[in-house]
């Protein structure tokens, strides 16, 4: 084995740490009570959001899954049916919140690189009537996790807005990854969070804080999402600590994520070097994700090769892995990870049985040593990649 000093971590940007220059300015952080609306931090952030993303007003939560939920809750009733893609995150990665929370069904629907067409959410909007639930709302999610980072297009965002407003229903933008969407293409985030009733956006992932979400909107619904956070056990007091953290990213470490974004498509010409694998969608921001069945082993044996070999990724599925950048790996280290990225994988491929798979038992022992299940199905895809966002 040869093992680095420090793991090159790319199994999320979720894990990052606070740089000393946004230590140092949480700690000097002015506070106050928030439930009182009296934290000065608080409130810049709040208002700082909302003038970014052309909204009346925001509110600072702990998470993105406390964020997205707020919103579904906030924007619908009780019985009511949201309409998601079918790989949404609040679909696979919030624990069944929104119907046990807000007793919402989930009504997926499928669509290329995690985008909707307009015209396929017209054909699922419920008609009027006793016997069905009432379709409540349509959430979009840009960029998208589940398939690879992928982006929507404004336009195609516009129109299924337009179909939604149409037929009556509300509209929310899972923006977790908004930022990285609009350092890619120019798009203002304006125009993005014009399209949607409700939007949320992450500070814990690209941008490099250490926790928080925001939602906004109108000052009505984020009087009325204010209210939900006390019932969701979101209401906070002195959170201007972390508050300040967000801010300290939103105008430090939003104009970097092109970094993160010229390292994945660095590291996704590594994979291309490697017979058998495949990129199965296109590399557009900081996520990539790669099939491996072609090497003839499991996700969780590739996961665990590597990480024996000090690169971390996840298991996306039971023979997909997942890579994400993010600013505490840099280019000379995604360069690193990616030379030994070739050399373990292609190792892998060599090693494999004749017959073109993994022995079962090797496979079963990389998991055990990642804590990832080598069995296959939905199951095993979601319990991994759940963990990383």
């Amino acid at each position: 084995m040869s093992h680095v000093n420090e793991p090159i971590d790319l199994r999320s940007d979720t894990v990052t740490k606070p740089s000393e220059a946004m230590r140092r300015a949480m700690a000097a952080a002015p506070v106050g009570d928030d439930v009182y609306r009296e934290d000065p931090t608080v409130n810049r952030l709040q208002e700082t959001v909302a003038g970014m993303l052309g909204k009346e007003a925001a509110l600072f939560v702990p998470s993105g899954t406390m964020s997205n939920q707020l919103c579904l809750r906030t924007l619908t009733r009780v019985g009511d049916e949201v309409i998601v893609h079918e790989d949404a995150h609040v679909l696979h990665y919030e624990a069944g919140s929104a119907a046990a929370l807000s007793g919402l069904q989930l009504r997926p629907v499928a669509g290329a690189l995690g985008v909707l067409a307009a015209a396929e959410v017209e054909k699922v909007i419920r008609p009027a009537s006793e016997h069905f639930p009432r379709t409540g709302a349509v959430e979009m999610e840009n960029t998208h996790n589940r398939c690879g980072g992928t982006i929507w297009p404004l336009e195609a965002m516009e129109a299924v807005a337009a179909v939604a407003w149409a037929h009556g229903l509300a509209v929310h933008l899972d923006g977790a990854r908004l930022w990285n969407a609009h350092k890619s293409t120019g798009v203002p985030l304006r125009a993005y969070a014009a399209t949607a009733d409700s939007v949320s956006v992450c500070f814990s992932k690209g941008l490099g804080a250490p926790v928080g979400s925001a939602l906004a909107g109108t000052r009505e619904f984020v009087e009325e999402a204010r209210h939900n956070r006390k019932r969701y056990g979101g209401a906070m007091r002195q959170a201007g600590i972390i508050a300040a953290g967000a801010l300290y990213a939103l105008e430090n470490n939003l104009d970097r994520l092109v970094e993160d974004h010229e390292n994945a498509a660095l590291l996704a010409g590594y994979l291309r070097q490697v017979p058998g694998v495949e990129l199965i969608h296109p590399v557009q921001t900081n996520i990539l994700i790669a099939a491996v069945e072609g090497l003839g082993v499991g996700a969780a044996q590739v996961v665990g090769a590597l990480e024996e070999e000090g690169v971390l990724c996840g298991v996306a599925t039971a023979g997909r892995i997942r890579f994400v950048t993010h600013l505490d790996v840099g280019t000379q280290a995604v360069k690193a990870a990616g030379e030994i990225l070739v050399r373990v994988l292609s190792g892998l491929s060599r090693a494999a049985r004749p017959d073109g798979h993994a022995d079962r038992a090797a496979a079963a022992g990389s998991a055990a040593g990642t804590g990832t299940s080598a069995g296959s199905g939905p199951a095993a895809a979601d319990t991994a990649e759940g963990a990383g966002s």
